[in-house]
């Protein structure tokens, strides 16, 4: 079958966030799916195939577990539906998911659009040993549904931060996402890092998901729905975000590094 590898939220290669794709006739054994994604190492592998016209089903995996919603692999993949499979500029492709039906376009300028759910943290108290683990002082804490949610003072500890990674897997059945507002003057509105060791992932280059939940709070802070936050992870990749309810609009660019073959 056909395989890709993608740089999702970029507009260059080696930036932002590898994805693999892998396009399927049907539906495969899960066990398979996630021998490929370890095989292959990448933050997520996603394996995608036609159920009708602009309709197809979408599952996501890490090198050692499914996940229920990934916003970079769910862009490559329209990317790769765009540039490869013939789906027509700005139609709405259709996908069924774990979390639901998730919806995506592609304008003829190359950016995507992803409708995805938000995921609205609620305040927390700080747990235990957080700051210990962080190695900075947080701002607020709150807890999404999968992951929980860390503001630290400034953009600059957020860039800086050298977290025991191995600490953090005790503290968020998914990810820990640390954030902060933008320096003044900055072209963006906030910053983030999200670290996932639980899901197999130290440090995630840049995660659609995480914006989920990343809108609804800066959205609150900042008293606009319509916002861009860039993840500072070595590879640094932007998102867009439009807060629409209990819904998100996440934007971004992808770019094919790999066309290939996959035999097993």
């Amino acid at each position: 079958m056909r395989a890709f590898i993608v740089d999702a939220f970029t507009d260059r290669p080696f930036a932002g966030n590898p994805a693999g794709v892998c396009l399927l006739d049907e539906p495969a054994d899960a066990a398979w799916m996630q021998r490929v994604a370890a095989e292959l190492n990448l933050p997520e592998t996603a394996f995608v195939h036609r159920t009708a016209e602009n309709t197809y089903g979408l599952r996501w995996f890490t090198p050692t577990v499914e996940v229920d919603l990934c916003g970079h692999a769910t862009l490559a993949t329209t990317h790769v539906l765009h540039t490869t499979q013939g789906a027509a500029p700005d139609a709405a492709l259709h996908f069924d998911t774990l979390s639901g039906a998730l919806t995506a376009r592609r304008d003829d300028q190359g950016v995507i659009s992803l409708d995805f759910p938000a995921d609205a943290p609620t305040a927390t108290p700080e747990p235990p040993h957080l700051a210990e683990a962080l190695g900075a002082e947080p701002k607020w804490t709150g807890r999404a549904r999968h992951d929980l949610l860390v503001e630290l003072p400034d953009a600059a500890t957020v860039r800086d931060l050298t977290p025991d990674i191995a600490a953090l897997a005790d503290f968020s059945g998914r990810a820990v996402i640390v954030t902060a507002s933008a320096p003044d003057g900055a072209d963006h509105d906030f910053v983030s890092r999200v670290f996932a060791p639980a899901a197999g992932i130290p440090e995630d280059p840049v995660t659609g998901a995480a914006h989920c939940v990343l809108a609804p709070l800066w959205s609150g802070r900042l008293d606009r729905t319509t916002l861009t936050g860039v993840q500072l992870s070595p590879r640094c990749g932007r998102v867009g975000v439009e807060l629409r309810g209990d819904r998100v609009t996440l934007l971004g660019q992808a770019v094919t590094v790999f066309d290939g073959e996959l035999r097993a």
